[in-house]
């Protein structure tokens, strides 16, 4: 008889676990401040050379500078562009009528990351960078709340801002932001190593982090607790930007790209992830263009700073590659997306984006 319930309970448990299993994994992503130029064009021909902006001018070129946006975009970002393209898709090509934008008015980051994260712009309550809990219910907190995926939520950002952002304390969604270090006490020895290297390695800045860092934070999570959607925010390109480093800039783009490789190879070694799971990369804010040197800026007086780009692939991902016909998408989209992706309860009505028609009609 003991064996018989002893069975009966191993089953019900795999189905639980196998149900589990099944559901769609979301990896929601986004690269501070990357402007839709650089992800399309690569290096931008009037800053590669301007000795402005670059000490090596001649190195720069000789790394990132081709004849050809094509070609330099492909060896500015070459996962993105000779893999992720094969399998999904990318929009917001300007040049090709494909078109991405803010509907928040602000134009900088807190303003972005709320919109991307609720579905809806807040310009009367989120009009600053200031660390002020966020009023709104993202969807991390709204998944965290659901039974399916109760613990199994997390985020990682290289900026400080980050736990008042997704309001780490209301929603109980766990967030590395900033300079922290892994908690707990099963810490795996790459955590712990992380732990003791991050304290020894000054960062350019005071409020962000080396994004190195919040990437395998987040890689180390995702390999022991399988959470289902993890949001991962790399912070470096916007500050290199903010600092008139457009040799940074560029080389952070690059190295960034690389980390997204590295994230999706692990995914596809882990069955928990394995051909299961929808990535979406963003970007909170553009920059300027005209004049030249608004590239470092961004805000509502900055012409341009509300143009943006989604990258869409893995479960549910019809391959359209790099959008060339005329389309209007905003990021207020990303969060009903989620939802319906993790089929989740209604889509709350305080959200004004509508989910993205993803796959083939």
């Amino acid at each position: 008889m003991k064996q018989i319930i002893y069975c009966l309970f191993a089953l019900i448990l795999s189905v639980n676990i196998n149900a589990q299993d099944k559901d769609t994994k979301v990896v929601l992503i986004t690269l501070d401040g990357l402007r839709w130029q650089e992800l399309f064009s690569g290096a931008d021909p009037l800053l590669v050379s301007n000795k402005e902006y670059v000490h090596d001018t001649t190195g720069l070129k000789n790394k990132f500078w081709k004849p050809t946006p094509k070609a330099r975009r492909e060896v500015l970002m070459p996962f993105v562009w000779n893999t992720i393209s094969e399998m999904g898709q990318i929009h917001g090509n300007r040049e090709l009528g494909s078109k991405v934008d803010l509907t928040n008015k602000m134009w900088f980051s807190y303003p972005g990351y709320n919109e991307i994260l609720t579905g809806k712009a807040d310009d009367a309550r989120i009009d600053s960078n200031d660390k002020i809990p966020n009023p709104n219910t993202t969807i991390l907190e709204l998944a965290n709340t659901n039974k399916r995926y109760k613990n199994k939520v997390a985020a990682f950002g290289s900026w400080d801002v980050f736990p008042f952002i997704v309001n780490e304390e209301r929603s109980g969604v766990p967030v590395n932001g900033g300079f922290e270090i892994a908690k707990g006490d099963n810490l795996s020895e790459r955590e712990k190593f992380l732990n003791e290297l991050q304290p020894k390695i000054p960062s350019p800045w005071s409020t962000v982090r080396l994004d190195a860092f919040t990437h395998y934070y987040a890689i180390e999570h995702m390999k022991k607790n399988h959470s289902a959607l993890t949001y991962i925010a790399y912070g470096e390109t916007d500050d290199f930007a903010h600092d008139g480093d457009y040799e940074a800039y560029l080389k952070s783009a690059h190295n960034t790209d690389a980390l997204l490789k590295n994230l999706y190879d692990f995914t596809q070694e882990d069955p928990f992830y394995k051909d299961n799971t929808l990535f979406i990369i963003t970007t909170d804010h553009g920059r300027g263009t005209e004049p030249l040197e608004t590239w470092k800026s961004h805000g509502e007086d900055i012409k341009g700073a509300g143009q943006v780009w989604m990258i869409l692939f893995g479960k549910g991902i019809s391959i359209k590659g790099e959008i060339s016909s005329p389309e209007q998408l905003y990021s207020n989209q990303i969060a009903p997306t989620v939802i319906k992706a993790l089929n989740l309860t209604k889509q709350p009505k305080s959200m004004t984006g509508k989910p993205l028609s993803l796959e083939e009609k």
